[in-house]
């Protein structure tokens, strides 16, 4: 009587309480994936713009460098890490590139502070042509902008691993006169399964 009856008794109860039991299982994971491991922006803050350096040199041909220290912290809110490449900061004055300057990779760990930190040297020569930047510069404030991308991936749980881009712009005001310098930053990022 092989295959003609019916299955016995017990293994309909094992079927019914494993499916019961599994579907449980899908629905707590997802809930959780949807609720609390859900990847969150990284909040991004300027703990300093620092004026390292302002050399002039006015004869015979007018010569200016900028030298900048920046460091922000990157606050990782999410409940894995996030290791990223290489990157470059790039500074404009006014649309027009100003300096450009690399980022270490690093790993920021889980629901943890990082610091992020860059000298920029900005050249003066490269933009000075721009019919704004006498005015700026007699009014003593020169207004730049940097942007930075991060690309890396983020390890949830040390099993899923969602490749992650940070994108980061700053708006950066040197003050030449009293020789120091603010920022203030906002932060976007995009993940990919």
């Amino acid at each position: 009587m092989c295959g003609t009856g019916k299955p016995p008794r017990g293994l309909k109860i094992c079927c019914g309480i494993t499916t019961v039991l599994l579907i449980t299982v899908i629905v707590v994971g997802l809930v959780l994936f949807l609720t609390v491991l859900k990847p969150r922006k990284p909040k991004i803050t300027t703990q300093s713009v620092t004026l390292d350096s302002i050399k002039w040199v006015v004869i015979p041909v007018f010569h200016l460098n900028i030298t900048l220290g920046i460091v922000v912290i990157v606050d990782n809110p999410n409940y894995g890490s996030f290791k990223y490449d290489n990157s470059t900061v790039f500074v404009t004055y006014r649309g027009i590139p100003a300096a450009q300057a690399p980022i270490q990779q690093d790993t920021i760990p889980a629901r943890a502070k990082h610091d992020v930190g860059t000298t920029v040297v900005v050249v003066v020569d490269n933009f000075s042509s721009n019919p704004y930047f006498l005015v700026d510069l007699t009014s003593g404030s020169l207004n730049f902008s940097s942007t930075t991308s991060l690309h890396g991936k983020a390890t949830v749980l040390k099993i899923l691993k969602i490749k992650t881009t940070t994108f980061t712009t700053c708006d950066i005001s040197v003050n030449v006169q009293a020789q120091n310098a603010s920022s203030v930053c906002h932060s976007e990022a995009k993940y990919k399964l």
